[in-house]
């Protein structure tokens, strides 16, 4: 399925001298606040750590060796639809590689597959069957990244985000059919290619399986969807409820409501860029607490610097106000809406309330009324790993997303 030859030519990354001396110097001008009383981080991210992670990306983190790494793949920038896109590819290699499209979530970086392209790729130097190699597209989000500026389009959102994918695939790199994956914003994404170019995709994997239309509605910044905690919830229930909510419901908030408020203090500071994601890092990974078990200061800061020097951070968290802003509209009628084969990996880490082993989970999914939605052909669940999927279970990922498409060819 893929082409013979690659159509564009390469565009490595790199980050102008100019950049970089800009931000260590607003790095070590940091104003920062007093933060008294949050030894524990109950207001949010410690001034104490991150001061020692500023300091570092100031004076220690070597950019230009994560770059060296990035550049170990092929990167191409193009215009698809007035929309500025970069991506990365690794070929396939095996007797007739699929085209596969991994799409990122927020806060993500195109980086975050990284763990995952090479097995792939290339599933033979792993051990495994080299008849379920993928060419490997791994594209920044539009407004992410590399994919930027989004002057042009400023009302991009999830399934706008599709469309630019499939003529991507199609058009510009002339693949006839194709397979697509992702997680977080990119499972919508994926799960829009699954819905309205379903006859030209060989299937998908997700990392979840949300509604397509989960962002409709007046109050979708609303987490809870304005419904009370039940009484007479027992205790562990109670603080699971509690726990998920004070997990997503501040940044969903903030970015519906506010992005470009939110966005002149982030897309100014380095370290209030840095601090505002740190904490979605922090909390969405399954770390028990401590970053650094699942992101060392060298991929904290490689990530940071992609949405730095990419001057993405604005663009990127308005996409929330665009999910909202455009709702979701079906392409047909059909059910289920996604009607390409659907694969999902679900993670411990993330089990609702009351769910407590992968099985459950699994269950819990099959009962609910996104079941209904998806053409779903390979359901797993994971007892460990966070909202990062392919970054903190890379194996187990790989493993789930080989068997949607096995026999799918």
């Amino acid at each position: 399925m893929s082409t013979r030859s690659f159509p564009l030519a390469q565009t490595p990354i790199h980050v102008p001298d100019e950049v970089l001396d800009d931000l260590r110097r607003r790095l070590m001008a940091t104003r920062w606040p007093l933060d008294a009383g949050n030894d524990d981080g109950f207001y949010g991210v410690r001034r104490s750590y991150l001061r020692e992670l500023v300091a570092y990306w100031a004076d220690g983190f070597d950019w230009r060796a994560a770059e060296r790494a990035i550049n170990a793949y092929e990167h191409y920038r193009v215009r698809v639809g007035g929309v500025p896109v970069h991506f990365m590819r690794r070929p396939g290699v095996g007797p007739d590689p699929v085209p596969l499209i991994l799409s990122h979530g927020w806060p993500w970086t195109f980086w975050h597959w990284s763990k995952v392209v090479d097995p792939l790729a290339d599933p033979a130097a792993y051990g495994a069957d080299p008849a379920e190699a993928f060419d490997v597209i791994v594209p920044s989000l539009p407004g992410f990244g590399f994919s930027t500026p989004l002057a042009d389009r400023p009302d991009m959102n999830f399934w706008k985000m599709a469309d630019v994918w499939h003529e991507l695939m199609t058009t510009v790199l002339g693949y006839e059919r194709y397979a697509a994956a992702g997680c977080d914003v990119g499972a919508l994404v994926t799960g829009q290619l699954g819905h309205r170019y379903a006859g030209e995709l060989v299937g998908i994997h997700i990392g979840s399986a949300q509604k397509l239309t989960l962002f409709d509605g007046d109050r979708a910044w609303d987490v809870t969807g304005g419904r009370p905690i039940p009484d007479g919830l027992a205790p562990a229930l109670h603080d699971r409820v509690i726990e998920l909510e004070r997990r997503f419901a501040v940044h969903l908030a903030a970015h519906m409501l506010a992005p470009s408020t939110l966005g002149y203090g982030l897309a100014d500071s380095p370290a209030g860029m840095l601090a505002w994601i740190l904490e979605r890092w922090a909390a969405w990974s399954d770390c028990g607490g401590d970053v650094e078990t699942v992101f060392s200061r060298d991929d904290l800061l490689t990530h940071a610097t992609i949405y730095w020097a990419g001057a993405s951070i604005d663009t990127s968290i308005r996409t929330y106000a665009n999910n909202n802003r455009h709702p979701w509209t079906p392409s047909h009628d059909r059910r289920p809406a996604v009607e390409a084969p659907t694969g999902i990996t679900f993670v411990g880490y993330e089990n609702p309330p009351g769910v407590t082993t992968s099985e459950a989970r699994v269950r819990n999914f099959l009962e609910s009324d996104r079941a209904a939605w998806y053409n779903h052909v390979n359901v797993t669940a994971h007892d460990r790993g966070g909202h990062f999927i392919p970054w903190e279970i890379p194996e187990e990922w790989v493993a789930d997303l080989r068997r949607t498409f096995r026999g799918r060819r």
